[in-house]
């Protein structure tokens, strides 16, 4: 475990008779910004709970940074950030008053408060009260509120959820430049996919309370087989050809021809084989599934 950030054990709970996570193992890795997805109600922001301790867990189940959260929980709670659906803050008082307030109790310098405030993009909105805060700049202050303790791991749930585009990109940015620059390992959970496209280095995707892949972004890419899109003239015509040349065709529209994709070689043959033969072509790119489509095969039929 000596690289794991955070590791679960074939962890179950129940609210009541529910079963809301079934038989989860998480593999989460230093350094790591992991993409926890999932319909809404799929147990992401339980599992989040219960890494937070906000849920007991059952023994020997959860492990953060080696340890077993129930035998040392001070001690790991002291490592971890999080930001849980919406920030808690004090709407009558300023981005830096929320702060100042937040080291205090945790008996924190003061001066970590500024620090934060510059990391997170709000130090020109410090003296501003919260209440005049828009959305995108209330999850940035949840998040330098959860940075205050100088956490190796944060935990954000949905931290982009209802932001406008220019909310989520600010995020996002933030988000990369505290893995990549601070060297924070990331949780977080969403299910707005495209997003996790952009800065996930790893995923788990989970369906009702059931993990149904867990691996690197390339690895999940690599579960579907790529393509080959050809935009090319007398597209019938190319067609019988390719056939001719023993090439199998997947689809054919009006102006596109659609292959299996094999190796770059081959791409460079078709292209060749095209041009030699009197077709233009127009285009030829290898197309793979986005992240939302992969989702949506994977969650189908489970």
């Amino acid at each position: 475990m000596i690289n794991t950030a955070i590791q679960t054990h074939e962890l179950t709970y129940y609210f009541g008779k529910q079963k809301i996570v079934d038989n989860l193992s998480l593999k989460i890795e230093k350094g790591s910004i992991y993409g926890f997805l999932g319909h809404n109600g799929a147990g992401k922001t339980t599992t989040i709970k219960i890494l937070l301790n906000l849920l007991k867990s059952p023994e020997d189940t959860v492990f953060i940074f080696g340890k077993e959260i129930n035998k040392h929980r001070i001690e790991i709670l002291k490592k971890i950030g999080a930001l849980v659906e919406q920030p808690a803050l004090y709407a009558h008082l300023s981005g830096k008053e929320n702060l100042l307030n937040r080291c205090i109790l945790l008996n924190i310098q003061k001066n970590r408060a500024l620090a934060q405030l510059e990391l997170v993009g709000l130090k020109d909105a410090a003296d501003k009260k919260t209440s005049e805060y828009s959305l995108g700049m209330k999850q940035r202050l949840g998040i330098a509120m959860a940075l205050l303790a100088n956490p190796e791991l944060l935990l954000l749930d949905e931290p982009t959820n209802g932001l406008d585009p220019g909310g989520i990109i600010e995020i996002r940015n933030l988000i990369i430049e505290l893995a990549t620059k601070h060297q924070k390992t990331i949780l977080i959970s969403s299910h707005l996919l495209s997003e996790i496209e952009k800065i996930a280095t790893h995923v788990g995707i989970i369906n009702k309370g059931k993990l149904l892949f867990q691996g690197t972004i390339n690895e999940l890419h690599q579960l579907s087989n790529p393509t080959i899109e050809i935009e090319v003239s007398q597209p019938e015509r190319a067609v019988s050809f390719l056939i001719q040349q023993g090439f199998k065709i997947q689809i054919q529209t009006e102006t596109r021809i659609i292959l299996d994709y094999t190796s770059p070689e081959e791409t460079g043959e078709i292209n060749t084989l095209l041009i030699q033969n009197g077709f233009t072509v127009f285009s030829l790119f290898q197309v793979r599934k986005n992240l939302e489509n992969l989702f949506l095969d994977i969650t189908r039929n489970n």
